[in-house]
C-alpha cells in the first residue's frame, strides 16, 4: 500500500490529527524561570538533530496522512541557522486542500532581521511570547535584559504584514498576574491578539506547583473587570477560549490547559528536533523516526510508525490524576 492510501492519523477515540508541531532546535536565547534552570539544560547533540531534508520528508509523510497545519517551535526556532530555508521548503509542500498553514512561535529577538525573509519564504503567521512589559521583570523572568529586542521584533512582524499576530503570556501568581490588563491594552493598541496561558508542569527544574497556578477563570475575571467580554468560543480544535472585547474588533483568548483541558478535541502531534514523534505534550513514550529514516525506511514505514504512535494516544494528559508524572523532557526539548 502506498503512503497516499494510508487512512490518516486517527486515534482510538476518533480524533483526527491535522496539526503538526515541529521543533527546530532545543536551544534558546533566553532562560525563562518557568522553562529551565539558570544554567540551562543539557542540549541535544548536533548529530542527533534532523537535517532540513529529513524534517521536510517527515512533514511530507504527515501531510499525506492528513496534516494541514505546521507550527515551527523550539527552544527558539529562529536560532536554527537555516530557518528561512526550512520555511521555504515546508511552504512548498502541496496538500489536497492547498498550501500548508505555516506558523512559528518565537521570542522575537531575531525577528528584526528575519521577519521579511520569513514572510517572503512563505511563513503565514507568528506567535510571540511576551510575559511582561516591565524591563526589570523581563530580566528577572528570562535572566536576560532583552525586552527592547522583543518589542522591536513585534514591530518588525507588524511592519512586514504578518496577521494575525498573537502574543502569548504565561501567567504566574505573584510574578506577572498584575499585568494582565496592561498586556491586553498593549495588544489592543497595536491590533494584536492577546493569549494568556495557564502554567503547565513542563519546566526543566520540575518545580511546578498547581496551587501557584493562576487559573483561566481568574485571568478572565481580571480582564472583564476592565474590558467587557463577549464569548466567541473555540475555533475548531484551537486550544484558546476566545472572547471579543465589546465595542471593538479585538479578541483575547485564554488557554486553560490544566483547568479546562481540551484533550477531547486535540488534533496535535509533535516532532522533536531530534526526530522523536510524540502524540501528546505530556507523553512519556516517543516514536524514533530519526533512526527509521537513517536506517533507510521508506515513506510507508514512516507513515506506519506515525500511525502506531497516534493509536496509543491517551484520552487526556492526566494532570489531575494522582499518578501523573511530568515528562522527562522539558518544554524546550519537546517543542510547544
Amino acid at each position: 500500500m502506498s503512503v497516499h492510501e494510508e487512512p490518516g492519523l486517527v486515534d482510538r477515540y476518533g480524533r483526527a490529527h491535522r496539526d503538526l508541531r515541529i521543533s527546530l532546535t532545543d536551544r534558546c536565547s533566553l532562560r525563562c524561570t518557568y522553562c529551565m534552570p539558570a544554567d540551562g539544560v543539557p542540549w541535544l547533540a548536533s548529530s542527533t538533530l534532523l537535517t532540513t531534508d529529513e524534517m521536510v520528508r517527515l512533514a511530507r509523510v504527515a501531510v499525506s496522512l492528513g496534516v494541514r497545519e505546521v507550527r515551527l517551535t523550539g527552544g527558539e526556532p529562529l536560532l536554527r541557522p537555516d530557518v528561512v530555508d526550512v520555511v521555504g521548503a515546508l511552504a512548498a509542500l502541496p496538500t489536497p486542500d492547498g498550501p500548508l498553514d505555516l506558523s512559528l512561535t518565537t521570542n522575537a529577538l531575531r525577528l528584526p532581521a528575519l521577519a521579511a525573509p520569513l514572510r517572503d519564504a512563505g511563513l503565514d503567521r507568528v506567535n510571540i511570547s511576551l510575559d511582561t512589559l516591565q524591563r526589570s521583570r523581563f530580566l528577572e523572568l528570562t535572566r536576560r535584559d532583552r525586552l527592547a529586542d522583543t518589542l522591536a521584533g513585534i514591530e518588525a512582524a507588524r511592519a512586514v504584514g504578518f496577521a494575525p499576530i498573537k502574543l502569548n503570556a504565561l501567567v504566574m501568581r505573584g510574578v506577572n498576574d498584575d499585568e494582565i490588563v496592561d498586556l491586553v491594552a498593549f495588544a489592543i493598541d497595536r491590533g494584536l491578539e492577546m493569549r494568556f496561558i495557564e502554567h503547565m508542569p513542563l519546566d526543566g527544574g520540575h518545580t511546578w506547583r498547581r496551587e501557584e497556578m493562576v487559573t483561566g477563570e481568574e485571568i478572565l475575571e481580571a480582564i472583564s473587570a476592565r474590558f467587557p467580554l463577549e464569548p466567541v468560543g473555540h475555533d475548531g480544535a484551537a486550544p484558546a477560549e476566545t472572547f471579543r472585547i465589546a465595542g471593538t474588533t479585538s479578541t483575547v483568548g485564554v488557554i486553560a490547559s490544566v483547568t479546562r483541558a481540551f484533550c477531547d478535541r486535540c488534533d496535535r502531534v509533535r516532532l522533536t528536533a531530534d526526530g522523536q514523534f510524540r502524540n501528546c505534550l505530556f507523553a512519556h513514550d516517543e516514536s524514533d523516526l530519526r533512526s527509521l529514516l537513517r536506517d533507510g525506511a521508506d515513506d510507508a514505514r514512516l507513515a506506519q510508525a506515525m500511525q502506531a504512535c497516534v493509536a496509543q494516544k491517551r484520552p487526556g494528559h492526566g494532570i489531575d490524576s494522582p499518578d501523573f508524572l511530568q515528562p522527562a523532557r522539558p518544554m524546550s526539548a519537546i517543542g510547544g
